[in-house]
């Protein structure tokens, strides 16, 4: 793709891309391109609502990257969520990144999921310590700079380009207390800022919180306030990769003298990772298999497992179910949520509350108890962020609308002005030259929704056909038509999950409407005389135009939508037509050929008038839907 330039200057641009985490939380993926040279920066993954049934995680298109695939130099990773490296994987079978740079937590978390997912040959991992500079293409040099987060070995970017310096913060906030001593190169940043920054590309998700967000350490005391009461067990659900709270709380294990077990696949890899790294520093004999937890008094227990975001399949959730084949709930059991729930996560971790409460349990929770600080920084942070920088140009981005507009707003507080700020979505292509920045044609974007396997991609119409399922049931219904194009046998209709008044005998009255009419009025289009025996039939075409009309039937009859599923027996030329046993003035015409075999004992030399009152009758043997009605045939009454 030809690089665009701006129109003032003529002088090429340098492209930033962002293909997820604009106007949502979660799936960060960022392209910088320069003439021939393409670098991503990060690349993750984000939760389905509610109404993505049966999706387990939500990606970026990546159209754009496959149809420019031999221009990717490289990537960068900036930490170890799965908002950021989550979709590494999965993007790794579609198209080649000749080599990702980034912290040692994350690559090491890195590698286990490209090695589970068959794809530890597609690249090379190279990691980098804090001030390491490396060279992506011809035109790209990275330095990573020490920030702090709720994860550790995480990275804010000072990006060079032709045009100048870009600073990518990642995910950041002010620590100054940070639990693993990494302290934020804030003298680096400030050395950029002197040098003049281009412009600055800063995380929104705290945009609207005023002060600055309280320290990791915060929440040591009020844990060990909270495991030190506790009468029995203690029930600790946090996320997996805050490796700090992760191991602040085995730090008070220990303390308290509680022998831990780890539930949830990723809380044990995690865990595993860091300790091999030296992130989390504990004794071996600290740990007890789940199996062997009944053999330990309730006093010197503590569970440490997945499910702060009640997630079905998470251990806590099912816990909650009373699915959980270890673990059931006791009345003497302290629950704590050391998180606070994902935007579009909060009814799900609600109910999962609710259930341990009506189990006896007692659940902490809420920001009250002070067991939770965000690892992202609130507008006091943001500010420090931009005065050290002092960018020319900003662009708020990792945030939804209104936490963009909000960082927008203090970025002006600071003095960058209004017209040097950009709001963006998914596939806006901001273009940087020396002196500008404008907004240029958008590339390709949008979502792609993997189902469990993480393989099979969910289509916008599987999408739809599940939820449909969910709201309305599915309709399923079996047609027999002979190649002659006669209704041979009455529709067999069958409902499921369908909440319906109808009687199961007017259900088979429509079905036998809907197939009789497109016989009488689509045979002609789906039926091809090839000069054989039996004429060509499009029996796809068939079976989608009578689920088509039973659709429209069921929305105007019942208000309904179901899933309506047919399918179409052929039958062998010459099968006797079926004769529904329908009253007449139910029943619609079974079909062309047989009204007339039906009428010709009757027939007239020459065609006479019905009586007036058969025209209302003959109307009625219609689909009552007005387009149909303006297609059919004049009636017999007419002729």
């Amino acid at each position: 793709m030809a690089i665009s330039a701006t129109p003032a200057t003529k002088t090429p641009a340098l492209r930033v891309i962002p293909l997820g985490g604009l106007h949502e939380i979660g799936k960060n993926t960022c392209v910088f391109e320069y003439g021939d040279d393409l670098m991503l920066v990060d690349a993750g993954l984000a939760f389905p609502s509610d109404g993505m049934h049966g999706v387990n995680v939500v990606m970026p298109d990546t159209s754009y990257l496959r149809e420019n695939q031999t221009r990717i130099r490289g990537m960068i990773v900036t930490h170890g969520h799965e908002d950021h490296i989550g979709g590494i994987s999965h993007h790794l079978k579609h198209f080649n990144i000749p080599i990702i740079y980034g912290p040692r937590l994350a690559l090491s978390l890195l590698e286990g999921k490209m090695a589970e997912a068959g794809v530890a040959d597609r690249t090379t991992l190279q990691t980098v310590a804090p001030r390491d500079v490396v060279k992506v293409g011809q035109h790209f040099k990275v330095e990573f700079i020490r920030n702090t987060h709720s994860i550790a070995d995480s990275f804010s970017l000072a990006i060079t380009t032709p045009v100048g310096v870009v600073v990518f913060t990642g995910d950041f906030k002010f620590d100054h207390t940070p639990v693993d001593g990494e302290y934020f190169d804030i003298q680096r940043m400030a050395q950029y800022g002197e040098q003049g920054v281009l412009c600055m590309f800063s995380d929104s998700t705290n945009a609207e919180l005023p002060g600055f967000t309280p320290s990791e350490r915060a929440v040591f005391p009020n844990l060990d306030r909270h495991i030190s009461t506790a009468e029995g067990r203690v029930l600790i659900t946090t996320f997996a990769s805050s490796v700090h709270r992760v191991s602040m709380i085995l730090e008070l294990a220990l303390k308290h003298g509680r022998k831990v077990s780890l539930l949830g696949r990723s809380m044990l890899n995690v865990i595993a990772k860091a300790r091999e790294l030296g992130y989390i520093r504990c004794p071996d004999e600290l740990f007890v298999p789940i199996k062997q937890i009944r053999d330990i008094p309730d006093r010197e227990t503590l569970l440490l497992m997945t499910g702060s975001q009640g997630e079905s399949l998470a251990a806590l959730s099912r816990i909650s179910r009373c699915e959980h084949p270890q673990v059931q709930v006791k009345s003497t059991d302290k629950i704590i949520f050391s998180a606070s729930p994902i935007p579009g996560n909060t009814i799900s971790v609600v109910n999962t509350i609710d259930r341990l409460m009506m189990l006896g349990a007692k659940v902490v929770y809420g920001k009250g108890e002070g067991i939770h600080v965000s690892g992202h920084g609130s507008q006091e942070d943001q500010k420090l962020m931009i005065a050290l920088t002092r960018p020319r140009f900003f662009v708020p981005v990792h945030g939804e609308h209104r936490m963009l507009m909000c960082h927008s707003r203090t970025a002006q507080s600071m003095g960058v002005p209004e017209n040097n700020i950009l709001i963006i979505n998914n596939g806006d292509v901001v273009e940087l030259t020396p002196d500008s920045i404008r907004r240029g044609d958008p590339v390709k974007a949008g979502i792609e929704l993997l189902d469990n396997s993480r393989n099979g991609i969910v289509d916008a119409r599987v999408l739809k056909e599940r939820q449909q399922l969910a709201g309305d049931g599915v309709i399923t219904m079996l047609a027999a038509i002979s190649t002659e194009g006669l209704m041979v046998a009455p529709p067999r209709v069958n409902l499921r999950g369908v909440v319906t008044t109808a009687e199961p005998r007017k259900m088979s009255m429509w079905a036998e409407r809907e197939v009789g009419w497109v016989l009488e009025n689509r045979w002609n289009q789906l039926a091809r005389n090839t000069g054989g025996n039996a004429p060509e039939v499009d029996w796809v075409g068939v079976q989608r135009e009578i689920e088509v009309g039973l659709q429209r039937r069921m929305r105007r009859e019942l208000q309904v939508e179901p899933l309506i599923i047919c399918l179409v027996q052929p039958a062998p030329a010459g099968t006797p037509a079926y004769v529904s046993k329908n009253p007449v003035e139910d029943r619609a015409p079974v079909s062309r050929a047989a009204r007339a075999e039906r009428d010709r004992p009757q027939a007239q030399p020459q065609a006479q008038a019905q009586p007036a009152s058969a025209a209302p009758a003959e109307a009625e043997l219609q689909p009552a839907d007005d387009n149909r009605l303006r297609r059919r045939r004049p009636s017999a009454a007419v002729g």
